[in-house]
């Protein structure tokens, strides 16, 4: 087995000391660039490979990041989380993923998994259920920073990356509205998540804007999956003054809905439409394709990265000014809601 190299061999190559041949490959600004390419040079053709621990001690950092997504199942994460780790990569840090299943107890322990590995940042989007704050306050405490994605909670003031879910939503309700449907309901997410608070809000905003008048019957309590697309679709059709279209807090709840219509035989778009918020893969595949609302995933990966990694490397904790990066909604226009006919 051949001896490992080290900075001493790559120093004895170049006649330079090790201390240089360190600061070099730290991309050290005391350090000339012509220096730094001749160390590179010689660190691979030595086959060089760096002590990750070794410099992890020295730094106090492991260029390790904590990722809790609430299900990996969902390809709106998968996609964020391709976006994260490309930024990740490029900026010379790992990921460790963790999956809540939609569970605040999961979520903690995720967290205390980060501290265990001692993590130099964590992005989180929190599960469905969580309505208290107090395992992200333990991490902020330790002056690691956190950032959460997608979903926020308004308890806690910590730096966000999110789509414009208000827009999002007004943008979906209004296209029904333009389509030429009547009765336009509302099946919701967990109200105190914002972003799913954000986009009732946005629903009923495009109402006030078109002059409907809002109906609370036509608002039903979901909690995001096919089931309660389903369930709430009955509920809405059971109604005395049915609705002629639902815009969906999600596609799962989207997915649902149109479920529920073809087994009442109900007809879409011609009689009934639909969109749906998310623009999760199987939109495209179903029939009838759904309408929904892109919420620029990848971006919103990198966003939350760079965001994160731009913490990490200043040392500015506790957090001298909160940050919130709000993405532009993009609607998606397909079958479910081609217009009534």
């Amino acid at each position: 087995m051949s001896q490992k190299v080290t900075i001493t061999d790559i120093a004895r190559e170049l006649n330079i000391t090790p201390a240089t041949v360190s600061r070099a490959l730290s991309n050290h600004p005391g350090i000339s660039d012509k220096t730094k390419q001749s160390v590179q040079q010689a660190a691979s053709k030595l086959n060089y490979k760096k002590n990750s621990v070794a410099s992890s001690l020295r730094s106090g950092k492991t260029r390790l990041i904590g990722v809790i997504i609430p299900s990996a199942e969902i390809n709106f994460f998968g996609s964020v989380i391709h976006g994260i780790e490309k930024a990740a990569s490029s900026k010379g840090y790992n990921i460790i993923l963790y999956q809540s299943n939609e569970s605040r107890e999961h979520e903690e322990k995720g967290m205390q998994t980060f501290l265990s590995a001692r993590v130099d940042g964590i992005l989180v989007s929190p599960a469905k259920n969580n309505t208290s704050c107090a395992h992200f306050y333990e991490i902020t405490e330790r002056n690691i920073p956190i950032i959460l994605f997608d979903r926020t909670i308004n308890d806690i003031a910590t730096d966000s990356v999110v789509v414009d879910d208000y827009k999002g939503a007004f943008m979906a309700t209004e296209h029904l509205i333009v389509q030429g449907y009547q009765r336009i309901a509302h099946i919701s997410g967990p109200q105190h998540l914002k972003n799913f608070y954000d986009r009732q809000r946005g629903y009923l905003g495009a109402l006030q804007a078109h002059k409907i008048k809002a109906d609370s019957s036509l608002i039903v309590n979901g909690n995001i999956s096919i089931e309660s697309g389903k369930d709430g679709a009955r509920k809405l059709l059971s109604i005395a003054a049915p609705p002629d279209a639902v815009f969906a807090a999600e596609d799962y709840t989207a997915l649902g809905v149109i479920s529920e219509l073809k087994e009442q035989k109900i007809r879409l778009p011609a009689e009934f439409g639909v969109v749906g918020f998310a623009n999760e893969l199987f939109g495209q595949h179903i029939t009838p394709t759904l309408s929904t609302v892109e919420q620029q995933t990848i971006r919103m990966g990198e966003s939350a990265l760079e965001l994160l990694v731009a913490r990490i490397e200043s040392k500015k904790l506790p957090v001298p000014e909160q940050q919130k990066i709000v993405l532009e909604p993009l609607l998606i226009c397909r079958e479910s809601s081609a217009g009534k006919r």
